[in-house]
């Protein structure tokens, strides 16, 4: 979190850098320092922020260790998250957007339902690091799985462009830069597309569910290079507002 998008977060909720300094059990000189970015925001103080001042999650710092869900379980992040799926689930510690879907992406094995809010994640959260996603994919060979969720989710972003054409207000804008954006990384990630077949966290298929797949996956998941057979259609809630 820089000190800007600090500052950002504070307007937005019309407080006096007095009043978020109190909020966080600081000196209002110290917030002054933040904002002017001439003291960096440490972890444990970019986390406080988040959650008093009510900023988005894509602000929360980045692990490079992530590597499994935190505590609860990846239902209780994505209910944290708001994902539609797991709504009840809301009152878990939330965590960075793009970390979620690195490590979901690392596992072996992931149940359908959480495979199925990672292009949704991608979709709300259209300002996630996705430098810091790049990167740390290619750095663990998730390249071609990220690749393809990223490819679901442009694909939503383009059939959601084709039912609301007449949509010119700022949402329509939104949308538009958050699929520039998703294009940007799916093109990215192709530049280093892994030539090994893999499944889309599905490491226990059978031999004979293996062989099907590869003759009916669709042609963006035999690009990747994945056994797996999801589609667009197949998102539950695909369907629902994205750009408020």
């Amino acid at each position: 979190m820089t000190g800007r998008e600090f500052k950002r977060g504070r307007l937005a909720l019309g407080l006096t850098q007095k009043e978020a300094a109190a909020r966080l059990g600081l000196s209002q000189p110290y917030v002054a320092l933040l904002e002017a970015e001439k003291r960096p925001l440490p972890p444990r103080l970019a986390k406080k922020a988040v959650r008093l001042l009510k900023l988005s999650p894509v602000l929360l710092p980045l692990s490079t260790t992530a590597g499994s869900p935190a505590e609860g379980g990846f239902e209780q992040d994505l209910g944290a998250l708001g994902y539609p799926g797991y709504a009840y689930l809301r009152k878990g510690k939330k965590r960075n957007p793009a970390e979620f879907v690195l490590t979901a992406l690392a596992q072996a094995n992931l149940p359908a339902r959480v495979v199925e809010a990672l292009p949704w994640l991608l979709l709300h959260y259209p300002e996630m690091n996705h430098a810091w996603l790049l990167e740390q994919a290619r750095l663990r060979n998730l390249q071609n799985r990220l690749g393809f969720v990223v490819n679901l989710a442009r694909q939503v972003a383009d059939k959601n462009a084709d039912t609301n054409k007449n949509d010119k207000n700022q949402n329509e804008g939104l949308r538009q830069n958050a699929e520039a954006g998703l294009s940007a990384l799916e093109n990215e990630l192709a530049a280093s597309r892994l030539a090994r077949e893999d499944t889309l966290c599905q490491a226990n298929l059978l031999p004979a569910e293996k062989t099907w797949l590869l003759q009916n996956r669709p042609p963006e998941a035999e690009h990747w290079n994945l056994l797996t057979d999801w589609k667009p259609e197949h998102l539950q809630f695909a369907e629902m507002p994205i750009w408020q």
